[in-house]
């Protein structure tokens, strides 16, 4: 199935509910070196009521952003989160390169943040560290194997295919680059 409409160019930003707006900006600016660039301090009427919130974006180079709200009240702030869940398989993963990727390490550790806030994984076709921020979000950097565009290539052509057969019941792994 090919879709024919245009696609969306890039990632605005992604928002989530932080407990400590200084905790989140001292983690995302001097620990992973994303800078702070808009806090929109706004008061307005959402789902039936006032609210008051501060809304802070963090930069990614493409222009795109990581976003973070804290509430006022307290009630609004339980309401809405920051609660998540505390699963490793919901995360943010963000695109690096290796010196980028090392600079995190470094700064992590600099930071003394340790297993099991962090671990890094080789998945064959990326390596990547893994790091939760201070709201216990889990973040992932990643680095693309040297051959991935080659594997992203044999993916798409096999990609519904595989889908298909793995919810037919068959879980065979075909990940055999690891």
């Amino acid at each position: 199935m090919t879709v024919s409409a245009k696609m969306p160019t890039r990632l605005h930003h992604t928002a989530y509910v932080s407990k400590d707006l200084e905790a989140t900006r001292k983690f995302y600016e001097e620990v992973i070196g994303l800078p702070l660039v808009a806090t929109w301090c706004e008061q307005e009427e959402l789902f039936g009521e006032v609210r008051t919130y501060a809304h802070c974006f963090f930069e990614l180079a493409d222009g795109s952003a990581l976003a973070f709200f804290q509430f006022v009240e307290p009630k609004d702030q339980d309401l809405f989160g920051p609660e998540l869940a505390e699963s490793p398989f919901i995360h943010v993963a963000l695109n690096v390169d290796a010196e980028t990727q090392g600079g995190i390490i470094e700064r992590i550790e600099e930071a003394g943040i340790r297993e099991p806030e962090t671990y890094i994984l080789d998945h064959g076709y990326c390596k990547s560290v893994y790091v939760k921020d201070p709201n216990r979000m889990l973040l992932e950097f990643t680095v693309d194997a040297p051959e991935a565009a080659a594997l992203n290539k044999a993916q798409r052509t096999k990609a519904h295919a595989e889908l298909k057969r793995w919810l037919a019941g068959d879980h065979t792994p075909n990940n055999n680059i690891r």
